[in-house]
Parts: C-alpha cells; structure tokens; sequence
C-alpha cells in the first residue's frame, strides 16, 4: 500500500515521497510535508532554474536562491521561471 501524506502545495492527501529528498532535518519536513507529484513539480523548476540562469551549485548564494524559490513553490506563491520557456502543450 502507498503512503500518503497530506500535500502542502496541494492540500490534500496526496502520494508519498518514499525517501527525504534531502538531507537532515529539512528533509525530513519536505518527506512529512511534500507529495512526490509536487516534489517532482518542483525538481523540475529547479532544473530550468539551474540551467537558464547558469547557477553554480557550489556557490552558497545560488543554493540560498533555489531554496527561497523551493519555499515560494510549496506554499504557491510566484516563483522565477526561466526565461523563454514554453510548457509542452497537452
């Protein structure tokens, strides 16, 4: 049976993240807090995020960058988007 967890992103009861996606403490409240489908929303962003804008992921600002915008995605308030993207239409 597949755990739930009630999303924060989503508010409602939502598939589980199997494993905290990062480590420590805040990994473990995103694993407590965050469904898979918005933690893989998330990943995503991330990763246009990381690619358009060039981020360096060893400098610590870049790392405090993408965490705000991680906190700005779960409670559903505007983030960055890269530059030029266009959703693949359905």
């Amino acid at each position: 049976m597949t755990q739930t967890v009630m999303c924060r992103k989503y508010q409602q009861e939502l598939e589980a993240l199997p494993f905290p996606p990062l480590p420590g403490k805040k990994g473990q409240e995103i694993q407590a807090t965050v469904s898979k489908r918005a933690w893989e929303e998330w990943q995503a962003l991330q990763t246009r995020l990381i690619n358009e804008k060039h981020l360096n992921m060893l400098d610590p600002e870049a790392r405090a960058y993408l965490m705000e915008q991680l906190e700005r995605f779960l409670d559903n308030r505007d983030t960055d988007q890269a530059e030029g993207y266009v959703p693949p239409s359905n």
